[in-house]
């Protein structure tokens, strides 16, 4: 007991539901068949969480993310508007043209690493990260893969879901960039280790791969920042073979035709082999990330598990028939709401069957809502669950409180954006 007191709050929840899974199939609740075939589902995700994130611990020991964060706050020109802009730019184009999962392991270590060059808090960095991980990922199949499962349905090129999805997505951009500014990085919010007069903000990093030096971080009042020098990594062969290994990793799954999972196990080889040779140290059981691995199955055999006694039926009840402005708003709401309380990959799987089959407009708005909504919890998607991951290995805690209520703010306001506009663009 005293054990599980010590652990983390998502360490406990991570344990729950993998014990109130296989409790469900051991008494039958969910039939074996069921779990087994969610489980095959959901091994190949297992072995991209596994290895991605070996490969960004790694990478990040190496300094890429270090040398990386100093030229994007080089190129901000000492500017905190122009620094949100690219900011903004980076996630918005690394989650539409890679996906989501990829924009939560590799850029959060970069932004968090920015935080430190430029002398402001992680969380507006940490936020811009997560929350356009998600918002960012309506306009491709290859963004998000409820994307991929929603083109397949409607028929859809990657061309085509572009097309119906341009002005969503520019409309959930919108709303994040609003969000952003106003919750995080206009001036009273952007900067400083020290916490507000609420007591939410959380201090940058004293020790680790994000840790702030002290003449680094500048007052909150300050409307420029200092741009940094050229950051030298110290072993630059580390540098360079963990460098080729992500940019392999990337090139592999924008243009050639293998499975994540066996892009991201092959980079992370690679660093694997280099810290091998140059810093054995570095490789320890603690680069797994164990809560995920225990988390993921046991969230999905709990789905499972609803879906088999009754989630189909409610959830087609909830999202109705009308495949009309109103049908897309209610399928938007129900699929962002579950999302939250669920994760947005099995809600999504389960609201698709629910859709009648000619209802394309209401599944893209219930794309919608899985996509844009599931910013208010750390379990709503896999790429929050990600993110979450690398902030806590950086040592930056994000208040669960400021994360819900400025998510719901957003996600509120980013699905109702983005539902009108394809709508209007019927």
């Amino acid at each position: 007991m005293r054990v599980l007191l010590r652990l983390h709050a998502l360490d406990r929840v991570a344990i729950g539901l993998l014990v109130t899974g296989l409790l469900c199939v051991a008494t039958g609740v969910l039939p074996t068949g069921s779990a087994s075939d969610a489980m095959t589902r959901i091994a190949p995700l297992l072995g991209f969480l596994g290895t991605v994130i070996v490969l960004a611990e790694l990478t990040s020991r190496a300094e890429v993310f270090d040398v990386l964060a100093a030229r994007v706050a080089r190129a901000g020109r000492g500017s905190y508007g122009l620094l949100f802009l690219l900011c903004v730019a980076f996630a918005s184009v690394t989650t539409i043209v890679l996906n989501l999962d990829t924009t939560a392991v590799l850029l959060t270590p970069v932004m968090l690493a920015l935080a430190s060059r430029v002398g402001i808090a992680p969380v507006p960095l940490a936020m811009t990260t997560v929350w356009l991980a998600n918002t960012a990922s309506l306009l491709l199949p290859v963004s998000n893969l409820t994307n991929l499962l929603a083109a397949n349905r409607v028929a859809l090129s990657a061309l085509g879901l572009a097309g119906r999805m341009w002005a969503p997505q520019l409309a959930a951009l919108a709303v994040t960039m609003a969000c952003l500014w106003l919750f995080f990085w206009r001036r009273g919010r952007r900067g400083g280790p020290v916490a507000d007069e609420s007591g939410l903000l959380t201090a940058v990093p004293v020790s680790g791969p994000g840790a702030a030096r002290a003449a680094d971080v500048r007052p909150d009042a300050a409307d420029r920042y200092t741009p940094p020098a050229v950051h030298r990594p110290v072993d630059p062969v580390l540098f360079r073979a963990c460098a080729l290994a992500c940019a392999g990793f990337l090139i592999a799954i924008l243009v050639a035709d293998v499975p994540l999972w066996t892009a991201s196990a092959t980079a992370a080889l690679v660093a694997v082999a280099a810290f091998g040779i140059r810093d054995r140290s570095a490789l320890r059981l603690s680069l797994i990330p164990w809560r995920l691995l225990v988390m993921v199955p046991g969230m999905f055999l709990v789905v499972e598990t609803f879906d088999a006694h009754g989630l189909h039926a409610l959830l087609a009840s909830a999202v109705g028939h009308d495949g009309g402005t109103l049908g897309m708003f209610r399928a938007a709401a129900v699929g962002g709401g579950l999302s939250n309380a669920l994760n947005n990959l099995p809600v999504y799987l389960a609201g698709e069957a629910a859709v009648p089959v000619g209802n394309h407009d209401q599944l893209l708005a219930l794309l919608v809502g899985t996509n844009a909504g599931p910013v208010i919890t750390p379990w709503a998607s896999l790429a929050t669950l990600l993110w979450y991951e690398r902030c806590h290995a950086y040592g930056v805690r994000v208040p669960v409180r400021r994360l819900m209520g400025t998510g719901a703010v957003l996600a509120a306001c980013a699905v109702a954006a983005s539902v009108a506009a394809l709508a209007l663009t019927r």
